[in-house]
């Protein structure tokens, strides 16, 4: 399973090899971030020390990126965790 937000974020920025490029990291690197967790990946998150970066290259290449592109969906953050409420 690819995650999100990286998996979308990665292809619009023209591809793994591309960003690793800009990173100056491995492709290797840039695929973890598109793993899941337990799969030795980072679930999905793009490392906060790139995302400055990867705004610039987007705002230079006419490609519509935001930081809060950066952050799960709503969807995601408001799934449950499998721990009690406080209700």
């Amino acid at each position: 399973m690819q995650c999100e937000p990286a998996t979308s974020l990665i292809s619009r920025l023209g591809g793994l090899t591309k960003v690793a490029g800009l990173c100056g990291v491995n492709i290797s690197t840039v695929q973890r971030w598109r793993m899941e967790r337990d799969k030795g990946g980072t679930g999905g998150f793009i490392p906060h020390w790139h995302a400055r970066r990867l705004l610039e290259v987007a705002d230079e290449s006419g490609v519509t990126i935001t930081a809060s592109d950066f952050l799960p969906s709503n969807a995601a953050a408001a799934a449950p965790t499998g721990q009690g409420s406080a209700a």
